[in-house]
């Protein structure tokens, strides 16, 4: 058994047997022997451990030096980042001594520049908040942190974020990396341009209008819009904040379906329940998202307030079929009263104050180039707005409908009302979602990539999106196909539903995309994310399919 026990401890040694028994003769120098050879073996195992861990912390500073250097190399090429956030090899190094790893241990993360980090400046892409430098992250970056993540870079946005473009007259422009002559996306479009171009795997973006899923339309990505509250908001600087009537929301980016999954696996964890108790202590449900049930689910090509460009509509189509195909049930949906909605709820409710307090941060500023058109009208009188779609109803009756809506409520009894109107609407969507039985949407999302410059001019074409954020409905976006040679002839055919400006400058923002990304949107019922990511990895799994296949 001594015998056995040594070739145990000393397994290259070869022992033999005469030398043991000599060995031996004495039983005290029996046990120091074998202690002896305990602990040396013990020391060898510590010290390989040693040896591994020192050697995943190399690879990981590695890995972190590699991401850093491609972020570089990335921002250089479309300027996405704003800011390289310190300390994240100090970061590493503590990781190794927790017990416990974290879902996201090691994974290097990007944040839009608006989150919170510690020692570092949340700009807004404004000039006002420049020379406020955080006292301490937002709890989004606090959970992220815990869950072993690494926070490694800040991107950029538009001015004031109220904006799908990514320029403002700190950071400059950013461009979109599969087009440089198209924009990102806003307003979460360097993180969009980031992830887009391979530098970083996993971001997070903010959304009030579409600033998360417009973004990953743009640049071929993945990206879900929570449920307003599903994750902590608490640290975030806005320049609209204490606007209610429409639910901004905080929310991952990636090129794919697993790594949002995975995100939202680390973050619905009790550190973010403890940290924001505001946050319900809702963990991710796995046995919804795990589900393969067949879906019922409801679907519309156009919203009735923009025409679709050729690809939007065709890719809903095809992946309608796909769904069908796959044994889930289609059933024809269209979102009630959608002029309302986009006018009186989303762009009345946004600037229910007639936008002062907007304009109020852009004070003492230099309005960025690609938000002139918009801050422009933002600026006019109410009066001369009242006299101006008094004017412009006969002949651009959406655009007259629009100028009246940004004039605000006027008062807070007006104000009351409005959010009684969205109360009321959301009754009535869910009402009709009901009665069809539907699990979820799937919907087109705005795109292909806008040419640089026509986001600012064409803000209300966020009616896709912007319906979710009054609603306060989870959902995504996945990449499903390509525009096409055949897409952009029927573009030229492009008249819209009311053949006004916006139309005439829909139709020359997406312009010139053939081979970009087209998304479609997957949209549940509030707090139902598992059930939204769910129906977005279906879609994801045959697109996939498809393009794989020998006749696509």
């Amino acid at each position: 058994m001594i015998q056995e026990k040594l070739r145990q401890l000393l397994p290259e040694v070869e022992v033999d047997p005469r030398a043991i028994s000599a060995l031996l003769c004495g039983s005290a120098t029996a046990v120091l022997v074998l202690k002896w050879v305990g602990r040396r073996r013990i020391q060898e195992k510590m010290e390989e451990a040693r040896r591994t861990r020192d050697l995943g912390l190399e690879r990981m500073e590695q890995a972190a030096w590699k991401f850093k250097q491609k972020a570089l190399a990335v921002t250089q090429e479309v300027n996405c980042v704003t800011d390289f956030i310190q300390g994240c090899e100090e970061q590493l190094r503590e990781l190794t001594k927790q017990k416990e790893k974290g879902l996201l241990y090691g994974v290097p993360i990007s944040i839009k520049d608006h989150i919170g980090c510690k020692g570092h400046v949340s700009t807004g892409g404004l000039v006002q908040f420049l020379s406020k430098e955080e006292e301490e992250d937002s709890v989004i970056v606090k959970v992220l942190k815990r869950q072993g993540a690494i926070p490694f870079v800040k991107t950029n946005i538009p001015q004031s974020m109220i904006n799908y473009d990514c320029s403002n007259v700190i950071f400059g422009q950013t461009v979109n990396p599969l087009n440089h002559k198209k924009s990102p996306g806003g307003s979460s479009g360097g993180e969009g341009a980031l992830i887009a171009g391979g530098g970083s795997l996993l971001g997070f973006g903010t959304d009030v209008a579409g600033s998360i899923r417009l973004p990953s339309s743009f640049c071929g990505l993945c990206g879900l819009k929570p449920t307003g509250n599903r994750l902590s908001h608490a640290g975030l600087v806005s320049p609209i904040v204490g606007m209610k009537s429409v639910t901004a929301t905080i929310g991952p980016m990636a090129r794919d379906v697993d790594s949002l999954v995975l995100c939202m696996r680390a973050l619905l964890c009790e550190d973010l329940f403890q940290l924001d108790p505001t946050v319900p202590p809702i963990p991710f449900n796995e046995k919804v998202y795990s589900s393969s049930k067949p879906l019922h689910i409801g679907f519309y090509d156009g919203d009735g307030y923009f025409q679709p460009s050729p690809s939007m509509k065709r890719a809903v189509q095809e992946t309608k079929r796909l769904l069908q195909g796959a044994g889930h049930t289609l059933v024809p949906f269209s979102p009630p009263r959608i002029d309302y909605v986009v006018d009186e709820l989303f762009t009345k409710g946004l600037f229910s104050d007639g936008a002062a307090n907007l304009l109020d941060k852009l004070k003492g500023d230099i309005v960025d180039p690609n938000l002139k058109s918009q801050v422009n009208t933002y600026r006019l009188p109410v009066v001369v707005k009242r006299i101006g779609a008094l004017l412009l109803k006969p002949v651009y009756p959406r655009i007259a409908r629009d100028l009246n809506a940004l004039c605000g409520v006027g008062s807070a009894k007006n104000l009351w009302k409005q959010h009684a109107a969205v109360e009321a609407y959301r009754k009535e969507f869910i009402a009709k979602w009901r009665k069809l039985q539907l699990d979820v949407i799937l919907c087109p999302a705005l795109g292909p990539a806008f040419n640089a410059g026509y986001p600012g001019k064409l803000f209300a074409a966020t009616s896709y999106t912007n319906l979710y954020n009054v609603l306060n409905f989870p959902a995504g976006v996945v990449p499903v196909t390509t525009v096409t040679h055949v897409d952009e002839e029927e573009l030229k055919d492009y008249r819209g539903h009311y053949g006004d400006l916006w139309d005439k400058r829909l139709k020359e923002a997406v312009e010139g995309a053939v081979g970009l990304p087209v998304a479609v949107q997957c949209v549940a019922l509030p707090w139902q994310e598992e059930l939204c990511l769910r129906f977005m990895k279906e879609v994801e799994t045959l697109a996939h399919e498809r393009r794989q296949s020998p006749t696509y």
